[in-house]
C-alpha cells in the first residue's frame, strides 16, 4: 500500500497500455490536483524524459496525455517559484543581466523545450484537455497532433494580467486564428469555450468527458503499427466518431462568443498598420465598446487593468513571428521571458494575484503613453550571439 502511496503522490504518472494486436498507448497523467496541475520544473522534466524515451520505441504507436482531476488539464506554469526568483535577482547588483536569474532561464528553456518537442513529435499526441487550460497548458496542449475539448474545457492566455505575454509559442499559434482573434485574445485574455477552441484552430474536436473512457477502450482495439502517419488516421477516426456521438444535445457545440462576436472583435482590433498607435486604438475601442455581453465586458476590464508593456510586447511578438518558424518563435519568446523576468512587471503582477492578492498591480511604465518603441523592443535584445542562444540548436538536424 505505501508504495503505491508514493506513486500516486507523484506529480506526474505514466503507464504504458497493451492495445490487442501487441502495439501500446503510453499514458501521460499530470498528478499535481491541487495546484490546477500547474507545470514545475519537475513535472518539465518528466514528461520531457519520458517523451524521448517513447519517442524511439517501437512498441508504443502513440501517447495520450491528459489530467488527473475534473477541474483542470493545467492552469499554467509554476509562478511561485518564479516568483522568489525574481525577487532575489531585483535585488541583486545584476538586475539588469537576464541571464544573472539562473531558475528562470532554467525553467523557461526547458518549458519551452518541451513544448517544441511535443510539436515536432514523430508520433500522434492526443491532448485531452479537461477543465482549465491556461498559460502552460496551452503550451502543452498547442503542439499536440491530436487536441480534445469537454464541455468543461475552458482556454486562456491571460498573460498580460500578470506582467508577461502570451507565451509558451503564443506568438506562433494566436498568428494561425482568424484574422484579428489572436491579437484580441492576447490583449484581453479572454476565457475561450470548447466550441470557440475548435473554430480558432486551438482544438480539433469537442467530445465529452463522459465519452472518455469510450475512446481509450476503442484506441486499445485499433490495428496500430510502426507508421505514425497511419496510426495519426486510426486516432482520428476514433475521435471524429466519438465527436459525433457527442455532438446530440451537448450545448457546448452551439456557436461561442468569438464566433458570434468575430465581426465586432475584427472591427475592434483593425486599426490600420501594425504599429503603437494602431495598437493604442484598438485597446481603447475594447474598453470603450459598449455591450450587454458579460464576457466582452470581462474582456474589456482585462484590458484595461492589464500591464501596459506587456500589451505592446505581445504586439511586437505577434508582428514579428508572423515572418518566423516555430523554433524561431521559440527562440524569440525565450529573450522576451528573460527580459520580464528582469523587469518590474512580472514579479508584480504575480504579486497582486497570487501573493498579496489584492488585485492592485503599480505597473512600471503605468501608462500606454509611457511605454517609448525602444523600451518594448529591447524585450527581444540577445545578449548571445545567434550560435550561443540556449536555444540555437531547435529545428536543427540531429
Amino acid at each position: 500500500m505505501a508504495e503505491n502511496s508514493m506513486e500516486t503522490r507523484k506529480p506526474v504518472l505514466f503507464e504504458t497500455l497493451a492495445s490487442s494486436n501487441g502495439y501500446a498507448i503510453g499514458i501521460i497523467r499530470l498528478n499535481a490536483e491541487k495546484t490546477l496541475n500547474a507545470l514545475s520544473l519537475q513535472m518539465i522534466d518528466l514528461i520531457t524524459e519520458q517523451l524521448l524515451a517513447w519517442s524511439t520505441d517501437k512498441h508504443i504507436a502513440m501517447v495520450m496525455l491528459q489530467a488527473a482531476g475534473e477541474k483542470a488539464f493545467c492552469a499554467g506554469g509554476d509562478l511561485q517559484n518564479l516568483y522568489q526568483s525574481m525577487l532575489t535577482h531585483h535585488a541583486s547588483a545584476q538586475s539588469d543581466d537576464i541571464g544573472a536569474n539562473h531558475y528562470a532561464r532554467d525553467f523557461f528553456e526547458r518549458e519551452y523545450r518541451l513544448d517544441y518537442l511535443i510539436h515536432t513529435y514523430p508520433k500522434p499526441i492526443l491532448c485531452w484537455a479537461h477543465g482549465i487550460v491556461m498559460g502552460g497548458g496551452m503550451g502543452l496542449m498547442a503542439g499536440a497532433s491530436h487536441r480534445v475539448v469537454t464541455e468543461k474545457s475552458r482556454l486562456a492566455m491571460q498573460e498580460i494580467g500578470i506582467g508577461l505575454f502570451p507565451d509558451v509559442g503564443g506568438s506562433y499559434f494566436l498568428n494561425q486564428m482568424p484574422d484579428k482573434v489572436g491579437l484580441f485574445l492576447a490583449l484581453t485574455g479572454a476565457l475561450i469555450n470548447a466550441s470557440d477552441a475548435r473554430f480558432i484552430h486551438l482544438a480539433d474536436y469537442v467530445i465529452t468527458q463522459a465519452d472518455k473512457a469510450q475512446v481509450l477502450n476503442a484506441l486499445l482495439k485499433q490495428p496500430w503499427s510502426d507508421l505514425p502517419t497511419k496510426n495519426g488516421f486510426l486516432l482520428d477516426a476514433v475521435l471524429n466518431n466519438a465527436q459525433t456521438r457527442s455532438e446530440t444535445g451537448l450545448d457546448s457545440l452551439s456557436a461561442g462568443p468569438i464566433k458570434t462576436q468575430l465581426a465586432t472583435i475584427q472591427m475592434l482590433c483593425d486599426q490600420e498598420g501594425f504599429n503603437q498607435n494602431s495598437l493604442e486604438s484598438s485597446i481603447e475601442a475594447i474598453i470603450n465598446h459598449r455591450s450587454d455581453d458579460q464576457w466582452f465586458s470581462k474582456a474589456a476590464a482585462s484590458v484595461k487593468n492589464g500591464s501596459p508593456s506587456s500589451m505592446q510586447l505581445a504586439h511586437l511578438l505577434l508582428k514579428q513571428a508572423k515572418a518566423m518558424s516555430l523554433a524561431e518563435v521559440f527562440r524569440m519568446e525565450y529573450l522576451a521571458a528573460l527580459h520580464c523576468a528582469a523587469r518590474p512587471d512580472f514579479a508584480e503582477g504575480i504579486r497582486a494575484l497570487l501573493v498579496d492578492k489584492d488585485l492592485q498591480p503599480k505597473w512600471q511604465p503605468a501608462t500606454h503613453a509611457e511605454v517609448t518603441p525602444d523600451w518594448v523592443n529591447s524585450f527581444i535584445e540577445s545578449p548571445w550571439p545567434a550560435a550561443q542562444h540556449p536555444l540555437a540548436d531547435l529545428g536543427q538536424p540531429h
